[in-house]
């Protein structure tokens, strides 16, 4: 691993780098906040997938990647007077060590979860009217209900065990049966809202990231149905010919494959 010095030689090498690109590249000097955020999140999105890959050669690339944005968005507000990197890593650092009295202060706590609760209530005393007030609007929705019950569990509003949790999903999944039996539309799209939460919530409890367990079944998917889409090729019959036992011949040789 690079030593300390050699790692802020390499920090200082890419601020001088962004310098030299907003002095003299056309696309890099017509770049704005508004111009970079799509891409920031694109950036993102691609170091979630290198992570849930664990690529972790991609992993290194793609935080390249994002600090590159990070360096970006600083180079700009420095260009209006506003902030600079120095600004930015100081107000990361003064937040920290607030937001970690038991670090740096004289707050004594047993574990994990009074750690979050502290969190909590400390940005409450910052200002925040709200508990809420952190979960990015422009969330995806499933990311987001994880975050939102994540929140409130920092300031006590959460269920004591697993097994209560459980027993709400079941609940929530009656109700939307129900629901799918009267034949109402509108309550049945709000049921199922409420069943999402639930599993999301019942997730949280298990330890398991619903965003991550989702999408890995998402992949789990794709690669079976591309196997599926391989062997239709060999055997030059279409998928739309094909039966569903004849489907599910290969889908389940697909399984075997995982």
């Amino acid at each position: 691993m690079n030593s300390r010095a050699d790692q802020l030689k390499a920090f200082d090498r890419l601020l001088t780098i962004m310098d030299e690109l907003r002095e003299q590249c056309p696309w890099d000097q017509k770049q704005t906040m508004q111009t970079l955020r799509h891409l920031t999140i694109e950036e993102t999105y691609e170091l979630g997938d290198a992570i849930l890959d664990n690529d972790l050669n991609e992993v290194k690339m793609e935080l390249g990647d994002v600090l590159l944005h990070i360096v970006f968005y600083a180079k700009i507000g420095s260009e209006t007077g506003d902030f600079d990197i120095a600004d930015v890593s100081n107000a990361i650092c003064d937040k920290l060590i607030n937001r970690h009295p038991h670090i740096y202060g004289d707050v004594k706590v047993a574990n994990e979860e009074e750690v979050k609760q502290n969190w909590e209530q400390i940005k409450l005393k910052e200002g925040k009217n709200s508990v809420l007030e952190g979960v990015p609007r422009s969330l995806p929705a499933l990311v987001k209900a994880n975050r939102i019950q994540d929140k409130v569990s920092g300031v006590g509003f959460d269920w004591e065990k697993p097994e209560q949790v459980f027993e709400k999903v079941q609940e929530e999944l009656g109700e939307l049966q129900a629901e799918v039996t009267a034949g109402n539309v509108e309550k049945i799209e709000s049921e199922f809202g409420d069943v999402f939460f639930s599993m999301i919530n019942y997730a949280r409890f298990l330890g398991v990231n619903p965003e991550n367990a989702l999408e890995r079944t998402n992949k789990k998917f794709t690669k079976r149905f591309q196997f599926l889409e391989g062997k239709s090729k060999q055997l030059g019959k279409p998928l739309k010919d094909m039966t569903l036992s004849e489907m599910d011949v290969y889908w389940n040789e697909a399984k075997t494959k995982d």
